[in-house]
Parts: structure tokens; C-alpha cells; sequence
């Protein structure tokens, strides 16, 4: 079992250089189009949207909840 968790902490400790990248072709792209700030945009509405969505339907149930 030890010998299983410190395998286990060698793979996450040395993770991060395995998947490290100089340059992000696709973001660098973006960045220098300035399209990245229309994908921020959208990403923003997007979770915008669904918070109120959330807080609406939470308004809801507990109004159900108050009833009963």
C-alpha cells in the first residue's frame, strides 16, 4: 500500500511537465485576432445565464418546500 501511494505522488509530482506546453497554437491565434475576448464573452453569458437559471429554480423549490 505505501508503495502504491508513493507511486501515486511520483505520477502527480512529475504530471505537470508531462502535459506543460511552450505556446498554445489555437489561444496565441486567437489572442493576436482578438476573437479571444468574443469566446470570454460567450463563456461569461453562458454561465451568466445558467447562475440565474440556478438561483431561479432555487427560489422555486423553496417556495414548494415553504408550502408543504
Amino acid at each position: 500500500m505505501k508503495k502504491l501511494s508513493l507511486l501515486f505522488l511520483g505520477l502527480i509530482a512529475f504530471m505537470p511537465a508531462v502535459f506543460a506546453q511552450n505556446q498554445v497554437d489555437m489561444a496565441s491565434g486567437l489572442r493576436s485576432e482578438g476573437k479571444i475576448y468574443v469566446v470570454v464573452l460567450v463563456l461569461l453569458v453562458i454561465f451568466a445565464a445558467v447562475a440565474v437559471y440556478l438561483f431561479t429554480l432555487d427560489r422555486k423549490v423553496k417556495k414548494l418546500e415553504k408550502d408543504n
